[in-house]
């Protein structure tokens, strides 16, 4: 399986010329009958090796976690987290392996994290302030060395505990408003993720693929909040604040149409499955109302999934030039 960062270093070595390999993507497009830009191409599994190295580090790094620990509390996070590095070392930085380097980074960044908190008898805001700084730092020293695509969201997503950790810390009353912080820190989020995404509109290097996880993590971060001041946590599943959820999943899914990422809509997708199940239970689909919201649901996105190109054209062109040049094109 050859990935477009793959062709990529072919037209580098001048194994092949820019202009075969453009035209080569425009004949498999027509052959598929498809267009590659839409498709959301990333790399996770490029064959059953990549599980099976992923099946194998577990077992070697889990284990090793077990032995540390016995020795001394706090030793097991810092052996998981180094040999998760040497471990990338190879699959990551040698044999370019998908999976594994995915796996083992977050063991990583989760060893060094666990290592940090061990350091304190009762860990608190400031613990919490320390592991999230040396986890970020981490994960951008993992990013230097190896470029995982996943590492930019994971140090995003350690930036923002240690950016809500600090304010607690500082700010203990601020404690009310962190629904609203972390709907802010999802549109950031969200925003960084585009900024990845306009600088390669045609998704065909690794600044797409960081790009896709970071509108994984936004997703959530957006969504969540509005779900947890509705108090539908809470057993508050008034008709009103379902239809509030859907309008706003509606709205997303809209945004991801327009920006060619399903990632951004499927990662907050668990919401809205939750909430159409209410509306049903409320208008007497008691005891059928999951499976009516799957029917509903599944329909929904496999006839999106079919026209996606038709539907991203008509909505494209109601927007102004000025917006669709930081968008995939759809021709």
């Amino acid at each position: 399986m050859y990935t477009n960062e793959d062709l990529n270093f072919a037209v580098k070595k001048g194994i092949f010329t820019t202009d075969a390999v453009d035209e080569f993507r425009a004949q498999l497009e027509s052959a598929k009958k498809t267009h590659f830009v839409d498709e959301e191409n990333f790399r996770l599994v490029s064959s059953f090796n990549d599980i099976f190295v992923v099946i194998a580090c577990a077992l070697l790094l889990f284990s090793s976690l077990w032995v540390g620990e016995g020795i001394s509390d706090g030793v097991g996070g810092l052996i998981f987290a180094l040999l998760s590095w040497l471990l990338a070392e190879v699959f990551t930085l040698k044999r370019k392996m998908a999976l594994p380097s995915i796996a083992l980074l977050l063991s990583f960044i989760g060893g060094v994290f666990s290592f940090c908190l061990s350091l304190f008898d009762d860990p608190a805001e400031l613990a919490f302030i320390i592991a999230s700084t040396v986890s970020a730092f981490a994960a951008w020293l993992h990013w230097k060395r190896f470029g995982v695509p996943i590492t930019i969201a994971a140090t995003t997503a350690a930036l923002t505990t240690l950016i809500v950790s600090i304010v607690l810390s500082l700010f203990p009353d601020t404690k009310a408003y962190m629904l609203f912080a972390f709907f802010l820190c999802g549109i950031v989020i969200f925003s960084f993720a585009m900024y990845w995404d306009s600088s390669d509109i045609t998704r065909t290097t690794r600044k797409s693929d960081v790009a896709f996880w970071l509108h994984l993590l936004a997703a959530p971060l957006i969504i969540h909040p509005v779900f947890t001041g509705l108090d539908i946590f809470e057993g508050n599943e008034d008709l009103s604040n379902m239809l509030v959820v859907v309008a706003l999943y509606i709205f997303m899914t809209l945004l991801s149409i327009i920006v060619d990422r399903r990632a951004f809509m499927v990662s907050s997708l668990a919401y809205v499955i939750y909430a159409i199940t209410a509306i049903f239970n409320e208008i007497g689909g008691v005891g059928l109302s999951f499976a009516l919201t799957g029917i509903f649901i599944g329909s929904a996105l496999l006839v999106l999934s079919v026209y996606w190109h038709l539907i991203r054209e008509g909505l494209l062109g109601l927007l102004p030039l000025s917006v669709q040049r930081y968008v995939p094109k759809t021709h």
